[in-house]
């Protein structure tokens, strides 16, 4: 369904934010029926998901079909364009900002989590007062990477 056509949500994407990803986005395939779904529509649901945290099932009508939506979202996580995105916008903010394009640090932030007898070494934090193991994680504050919440290499589509 055409953007247009239908009252827009607050999740949708602006036109300038249209224009600085939908070259980031796969081309259509020159063999076989030209591509009918609309990537900016997908993506306003993709985001509307996301902003609204509803499931899947429950997306208005007047966005493309649930099974549609599901299958972009999942192939382009497995192919690793939700990562090229997120690096390639990260690059643009630092350039912007008047920083190198890459980062040349990094932090770590640890967690404390239950652990079983048989997990292995322990970590060490003198300024925890239990007796958990240290579980560190890398990536934003909340640990979460731009795979969506797994640890890099550990894809199970890949």
């Amino acid at each position: 369904m055409d953007a247009k056509a239908r009252k827009p949500y607050s999740s949708d994407l602006s036109d300038a934010q249209w224009a600085i990803l939908e070259p980031l986005l796969p081309p259509p395939i020159p063999a076989g029926a030209p591509r009918i779904t609309d990537f900016r529509e997908i993506l306003n649901a993709i985001f509307y998901v996301l902003t609204n945290g509803c499931a899947w099932h429950a997306l208005p009508h007047d966005f493309p079909p649930e099974g549609t939506v599901r299958y972009y979202f999942h192939r382009w996580r497995r192919c690793g364009l939700w990562e090229q995105i997120h690096d390639t916008l990260r690059r643009q903010v630092r350039e912007q900002i008047g920083k190198d394009p890459e980062p040349s640090a990094g932090s770590i932030d640890s967690q404390t989590v239950k652990a079983t007898r048989t997990s292995g070494t322990r970590g060490y934090d003198a300024g925890k007062k239990n007796q958990r193991s240290q579980a560190a994680h890398l990536g934003g504050h909340s640990g979460v990477g731009a795979r969506g919440g797994r640890p890099f290499g550990q894809d199970p589509g890949s």
